[in-house]
């Protein structure tokens, strides 16, 4: 097992990174977040940043998962493919420094015209599995700024699809005409279910997203509700593509501001969600990962 006598778990993201020192027998012993993500550490920055954890959590060995393992972050790990499991992650890690520091390879995922890849939701996805918290066998979401549909088979990884609603709603919120309008937060109210039961409907996103703006110019929608509803419509379209791929209930891992979105954006469809700490299904996947690798 990596790490017996403890380890520092990081899980280090586009935009934020987590790290946390994990004790003997997984026990969480202390933790810290920052906005340090891989998108934030200059070339050749990386041995500085990790530097930086173990200042701040001790010398220790350390298991990094997430875009630190893309071609943008300290070293590329290559994918692995689905299905896939604990036991492909562990036996493929890259090691940074032998015995010290290593990073668990993302998975990918290639059927006909689809392609995907992903980093870092598949060590929440397997540890919710490994805590009991989700079933073997059943379809997750994980909310973000590119939310993924995962199909598990058996506690394995079969199939999954990225859809980039996060990252669209961000660049909406950042530049364009609605921009002025989507700075407020986002609640699930009328509004935002209004916007899910509209993005539900398929096939009219990109002029749903025009009308926004026309509802508010024409006394139709009131402009403190275009945040929400924008976002809904963006979720509700996203929600649409999703239930495609399994049956039965959802399970929403992530964090809460975001789980709760989907949860009732996938009410609206007419399933059941149960939402999961994605902090908590990270730490057991990691753990899990740590004490299957030789």
């Amino acid at each position: 097992m990596f790490g017996q006598s403890g380890f520092i778990a990081v899980d280090w993201g586009t935009t934020n990174r987590r790290a946390y020192r994990v004790a003997a027998e997984g026990r969480l012993d202390a933790e810290f977040e920052d906005d340090r993500g891989v998108l934030s550490i200059v070339a050749g920055g990386f041995p500085a940043a990790v530097a930086e954890i173990r200042d701040q959590l001790g010398d220790w060995p350390m298991l990094l998962a997430g875009m630190v393992g893309s071609n943008k972050g300290w070293a590329e790990a290559p994918y692995v493919p689905c299905p896939g499991g604990f036991d492909e992650l562990a036996a493929n890690v890259v090691w940074i420094e032998p015995g010290r520091s290593a990073i668990v390879p993302g998975l990918s995922y290639l059927a006909g015209d689809r392609a995907d890849v992903m980093r870092g939701e598949e060590v929440q996805m397997l540890g919710a599995v490994a805590r009991g918290l989700i079933p073997k066998d059943g379809l997750a979401c994980h909310p973000g700024t590119h939310n993924k549909w995962v199909s598990l088979e058996g506690g394995r990884i079969t199939a999954f699809r990225t859809i980039m609603t996060g990252e669209l709603f961000n660049l909406l919120k950042q530049n364009g005409i609605l921009a002025a309008w989507l700075q407020s937060s986002v609640e699930p109210d009328e509004a935002f279910r209004a916007g899910v039961r509209q993005g539900l409907k398929g096939g009219t996103l990109t002029a749903d997203l025009f009308a926004v703006r026309a509802r508010v110019l024409l006394g139709e929608a009131r402009a403190e509700d275009a945040a929400s509803f924008t976002s809904g419509l963006l979720i509700g379209a996203d929600v649409c593509t999703g239930l495609k791929d399994g049956r039965g209930e959802v399970t929403v891992i992530g964090r809460l501001e975001l789980t709760r979105l989907y949860a009732v954006a996938i009410g609206e469809a007419g399933r059941a969600a149960h939402e999961v700490d994605g902090e908590q299904a990270f730490l057991a996947g990691i753990v899990e990962v740590a004490r299957r690798m030789a």
